[in-house]
């Protein structure tokens, strides 16, 4: 048996306690459950969690060693990843002040991106994050007995129920945030704002991916 059951135990209980805090995908998901509904932060939550299969094939690959220990690689994917992010939040605000007319409530609405466009936005933003990629180099190895040898495997097999629990964690999160803020999301004004706070997280995450970890 490639994974023990204690060994899958602790890795699962380890990766909750991860996958529950208040990181950027969590921060992001909620977010858009808030102003977009629950529909749309799914998608955007699955995409995310679906987004770690990409860091767990770096892992197992050493590309994520490779890029700990070269600081061109971070830094370049840092820009690109802080730099998509605070494109996601301007282009929510520019949809928010698109949709509000002088009295900031009605206006001419912009055409609203498909569910499917936000699980690609999620996607794309887990797969750029270069802190989840070192999270990954530092998360998985502790986990493999190497003992038990295929430690590539071992890391695969990890890396693949870390992206199963962040797809039901992040999904249920989206799906949550959107239902209670269902009857706020019938109201233009609040739209208007909840639009308007959803664009300044996704600013908010885009400044602390360049903030530096001591």
């Amino acid at each position: 048996m490639p994974l023990s059951t204690q060994q899958l135990i602790q890795f699962l209980t380890a990766s909750l306690l991860m996958t529950i805090a208040p990181g950027p995908d969590v921060m992001a998901t909620l977010s858009l459950g808030l102003s977009k509904g629950w529909r749309i932060a799914v998608c955007f939550g699955i995409g995310c969690g679906l987004g770690c299969l990409f860091h767990t094939s770096l892992a197992v690959l050493g590309v994520s060693a490779v890029i700990k220990s070269s600081a061109t690689a971070y830094s370049l994917l840092k820009y690109c990843g802080a730099g998509y992010l605070l494109w996601l939040g301007i282009g929510l605000l520019r949809t928010s002040a698109g949709s509000a007319g002088t009295d900031g409530v009605s206006g001419p609405l912009q055409p609203e991106l498909s569910a499917r466009g936000y699980f690609l936005k999620g996607l794309l933003a887990n797969a750029v994050n270069p802190k989840v990629a070192l999270f990954f180099t530092a998360f998985l190895p502790p986990f493999v007995n190497e003992s038990a040898g295929n430690e590539e495997w071992q890391l695969a097999l990890l890396g693949l129920v870390f992206t199963c629990l962040a797809v039901l964690v992040f999904g249920l999160l989206g799906f949550f945030s959107g239902r209670i803020s269902q009857g706020l999301r019938s109201q233009p004004r609040a739209v208007w704002w909840l639009d308007r706070m959803t664009g300044l997280v996704f600013l908010w995450l885009s400044i602390l991916m360049l903030i530096p970890e001591h």
